[in-house]
């Protein structure tokens, strides 16, 4: 039930702070749009991030690989792409551009990956590491005024986890 509050919460919360302070939701590239070019960009960085790790994982951890579940795939997408989109809205999109407002771009790229990584770290301590995809999510919202590529590349990276390494 927590996790359901908390998922409301970084989605919605941000679409009613521009509603109550009277600012555009792309203020806080809250719309969702790709181009070419943010397309081109979000394959290039997808697959340069996810292959090393796919290779990395089956070369020297595939002792932690679970059993494959057909069952758990349409879940797994599924509970994927809504935790992509309301951890963007709240940390590429609000948080983010809150920070831009006192901070430099990469300054504020950095802190709310930083606090990106700590919502993460109630999974495992291991999962503060999502710190590091959360600079390339910040980057990608930053580039490109929208949250989109920044919730396509965190979905195919909670995709890849799903099914590398469900248990974590």
């Amino acid at each position: 039930m927590t996790a359901f509050f908390v998922f409301a919460f970084f989605l919605y919360f941000p679409y009613g702070w521009c509603t109550l302070r009277g600012e555009s939701p792309e203020k806080y590239a809250l719309l969702w749009r790709l181009s070419p070019s943010s397309a081109r960009e979000l394959l290039f960085v997808t697959v340069g991030a996810l292959v090393p790790l796919t290779i990395v994982s089956l070369l020297f951890f595939t002792r932690f690989l679970p059993p494959w579940h057909a069952e758990r795939i349409l879940p797994g997408i599924l509970s994927g792409l809504a935790a992509a989109v309301a951890e963007e809205t709240f940390f590429r999109g609000w948080l983010q551009t809150l920070f831009a407002k006192k901070f430099s771009e990469w300054r504020s790229i950095l802190l709310a990956s930083f606090f990106f990584g700590l919502a993460h770290i109630f999974q495992s301590p291991a999962a503060m590491l999502a710190f590091f995809p959360g600079i390339i999510m910040g980057l990608l919202r930053s580039r490109h005024g929208t949250v989109f590529p920044a919730i396509l590349f965190h979905w195919f990276g909670n995709i890849w986890s799903i099914w590398f390494y469900p248990h974590l």
